[in-house]
């Protein structure tokens, strides 16, 4: 360690020599950062969210142009009296089917409802020809006979009622589903929202849901993010003038925080990456956590310039005594902020980028900067320490571990707490834990809406399953079709599904339509030519081309089985996958040519994010915690240290899943970043701590003097960094309209608040319970100092 520590100090020597270059540098860097922010983009991008090397992604791909993907739109059209079957409604659903095909970005071959004219009743003339027709003439003038017929018309085909009439008549579904690519989200809402504005009545309810809806809500929510971020300027500036009572202390950290701003949002417009507003709570706390360096910096500055006198060798000490500890923590910070981009994820590929950049500048920004203009400015004329009401409050705190008992309760108490917490832990559900989304309050319009729906329809989420043969026109063969209709019927012993739309249905009911619509005949023909033929009929009864593509494709290879679901919950999901693989592997892998892949749609890709963010939770969590031992053995040289942090890590994780299940926030692609967040800027702490009471060892020969003396001091240094990062993003819990933002910001402030409890009781009492090797040793080494190590030297190390 002397050589590291002396490598350190001729480097810090070297800086200042040149402090003026150096920091001509740093602003010229940051300039050039600055000069990108402008190119820096607020928006949620859906494929940011797709683990692209998942099979159902790969699949979803495939498929999306031909039968659609999983950005559709949903109106529904719901009436308080009587039915839809009036000319009034009726004209209305028309109209706002076509306002819907002219939507931005929209398929037009891909928007379906009853009036549309891909919407089409087959019935058999008397001549015996197949004819087709749409349900609803926009030119007609209809009568109520003839609205009666539609009625009966509707209620008789299975394609249409249930799936886009409401059971009861009440409502109609109006879907139209958008081209993937580059969305733009804010502009397709604003459509769809003008929509609904311009056809609401009296008596009439308009909803909208659907996943471009829901991103719409979110990027509207975005000019929230400039009353948030002036809140936090508030909260943190009233931090730095409660804790430090000087101008120096307010105006270095808040400067060392702009810069490292600037240099995180610069390098994500240097880089093409996007400002997604459901990941901004990361940014806010890593912002936070630099002023939380800078005020460490400018303390310790205070400290010297009392000795010394002197503004530059203050400065100087300053950073060569916290550089080298401050280093290593934001790069153990950084290098946890990396590993969550370890699974498929890109938005999590992106933030683990970005982020971590944004964290390791703070050497930089932070650890550099500060002491060096502490070196150029003016020497403040009052130096001595403020005493603040927390330098009071801590030492008293130190009594909780005391004595051996007390040391032992609180062990007892903490592994009471962590078998509780594993009961919690139990409730936290994989996906979304209820029916809407997760990201907006439950009485939001999208969520209100959403239940509507899904209350009204048997099934408003769609699962596409591909049925795929290896031979041209082999959907055509008896044993395939017969096989697909099993597979439905497999399927629809899940009672969340509401219905089930392929390729078998048309063909029955074009066969029993051709023998005088006898019930008798809606069965699978025998002979692959008759039912080719039936697909024959029903194409060329259309005047529209294209009929049949919403079934299979022009090989008559591969066919698109839909079936609808009444919401994408984890539970849902894993049902619906599991019925799903059953059959594939009793039935489906022996029929002989047929190839089952799942999943697409809505709830298919939905189903890959679930199950990629289980995946990566069981990979990203384990990796952080391996990481802080192997940091923690290296640092200290003993395995007993890193047991220590694993210890201390594991009782605020175990607790913060706890808290997950209380809370009801799913395991997702979006909370498992922060759950890895929290733990990364949490272990700190625990270090601090740790590191305190060894450096008290040095000087004391009683251990339990030198945990009272640690809790005491250390635990301001704790406090004070706790509540910067609380303070950075409280403010989402109570400002924000996004509920994902305000409960990710909650479970970050638990997580923060945990890892101090454990770094100011557990770690103490584990210390004198078990009396590490490493830190007995501190008091028998003979170390040559030459000053006391102030209680910021030791927090920061």
């Amino acid at each position: 360690m002397t050589e590291i520590q002396g490598f350190f100090q001729r480097f810090g020597n070297l800086l200042f020599d040149h402090r003026k270059v150096v920091l001509a540098v740093i602003f010229a860097i940051t300039g050039w950062f600055a000069w990108h922010i402008p190119t820096v983009r607020m928006l949620s991008d859906f494929a940011d969210l797709l683990p692209q090397e998942h099979p159902y992604i790969q699949l979803h791909n495939s498929i999306r142009d031909t039968f659609g993907g999983a950005n559709i739109v949903i109106l529904s059209i719901e009436v308080d009296e009587g039915t839809i079957f009036t000319s009034e409604t009726l004209a209305r659903i028309h109209r706002i089917t076509d306002a819907v095909d002219q939507v931005t970005n929209i398929n037009h071959n891909l928007v379906t409802s009853l009036t549309h004219r891909n919407t089409r009743k087959i019935f058999l003339t008397p001549d015996g020809t197949i004819k087709s027709q749409s349900y609803y003439d926009p030119h007609a003038e209809y009568t109520p006979e003839m609205l009666a017929a539609m009625q009966r018309d509707v209620l008789s085909n299975p394609r249409v009622y249930g799936l886009l009439v409401a059971p009861d008549m009440k409502a109609a579904l109006v879907k139209g589903t958008l081209n993937e690519g580059e969305l733009d989200y804010g502009k397709v809402f604003d459509e769809i929202q003008k929509i609904r504005a311009r056809e609401a009545a009296p008596g009439v309810t308009i909803y909208a849901t659907g996943h471009p809806m829901l991103a719409g809500w979110v990027d509207s929510y975005s000019t929230q993010i400039l009353q948030i971020f002036l809140y936090t300027i508030i909260i943190v500036v009233g931090i730095l003038v409660v804790y430090t009572r000087r101008w120096y202390g307010i105006l270095l950290p808040s400067f060392g925080m702009l810069l490292t701003s600037i240099w995180g949002v610069g390098f994500m417009g240097v880089f093409g990456y996007n400002l997604d507003p459901l990941m901004l709570v990361v940014p806010f706390l890593i912002s936070a956590r630099s002023m939380s360096h800078g005020i460490q910096k400018v303390e310790r500055y205070f400290l010297e310039l009392a000795r010394t006198n002197d503004r530059e060798v203050a400065a100087r000490n300053t950073f060569n005594a916290l550089f080298r500890p401050g280093a290593l923590a934001i790069v153990a910070d950084a290098a946890a902020l990396a590993l969550i981009g370890l699974g498929s994820v890109p938005i999590n590929d992106k933030m683990a980028i970005y982020a971590s950049f944004w964290a390791l500048c703070m050497v930089v920004t932070v650890l550099v900067t500060v002491p060096m203009m502490l070196a150029l400015l003016p020497q403040p004329r009052i130096v001595a320490m403020k005493r603040t009401a927390i330098r009071k409050i801590f030492p008293k705190l130190a009594l909780v571990t005391a004595t051996p008992m007390r040391s032992y309760s609180v062990l007892w108490v903490a592994l009471s707490i962590v078998l509780v917490s594993v009961y919690f832990s139990s409730w936290v559900k994989i996906g979304e834990p209820e029916p809407g989304s997760p990201l907006l309050y439950r009485d939001h319009d999208f969520n209100v809406s959403s239940t509507a729906i899904n209350e009204r329809f048997p099934g408003s989420e769609e699962l596409f399953i591909i049925a795929r043969t290896d031979e041209k026109g082999g959907l055509k063969r008896p044993a395939v079709l017969k096989a697909l209709v099993d597979f439905q019927h497999h399927m629809l012993l899940d009672d969340t599904l509401g219905g089930a739309k392929g390729l078998p249905d048309l063909i029955r009911q074009v066969n029993q339509m051709t023998r005088n619509d006898d019930p008798r005949w809606a069965v699978i023909p025998n002979r692959p030519s008759d039912a080719g033929g039936l697909m024959f009929m029903y194409m060329m009864s259309a005047p529209i081309p294209g009929a049949l593509l919403e079934f299979l494709d022009t090989d008559e290879k591969i066919a698109n089985m839909v079936f609808y679901y009444k919401d994408h919950t984890g539970e849902t999901i894993r049902r619906a996958i599991h019925l799903a693989e059953e059959w594939i592997a009793n039935v489906g892998s022996k029929v002989e040519g047929l190839h089952i892949e799942l999943a697409g749609g809505p709830v298919g890709v939905t189903a890959a994010i679930d199950q990629e963010a289980y995946e990566t939770n069981l990979i990203v969590v384990p990796a952080v915690l391996t990481l802080i031992l192997g940091f923690t053995v290296w640092f200290y040289g003993s395995m007993h240290s890193g047991v220590m942090m694993l210890v201390a890590m594991g009782f605020a994780t175990a607790l913060a899943y706890a808290c997950m299940g209380i809370l009801g926030l799913g395991l997702n692609v979006n909370t498992v970043p922060m759950i890895a967040v929290g733990i990364g800027l949490g272990v700190d702490y625990a270090i601090y701590m740790m590191d305190r009471i060894k450096e008290e060892m040095h000087f004391v020969d009683n251990l339990q003097e030198a945990i009272t003396r640690a809790v005491g001091t250390t635990g301001v240094a704790i406090a004070f960094t706790a509540t910067t990062l609380i303070g950075g993003i409280v403010m989402w819990v109570f400002v924000s309209d996004l509920r994902f933002q305000a409960d990710a910001a909650e479970l970050l402030i638990i997580m923060l608040l945990l890892n101090a409890c454990s770094a100011m009781f557990l770690v103490p009492a584990w210390v004198d319970i078990f009396k590490p090797r490493f830190i007995m040793q501190a008091a028998e080494e003979r170390w040559s100092r030459t000053e006391y190590v102030d209680e910021f030297a030791g927090a920061d190390s």
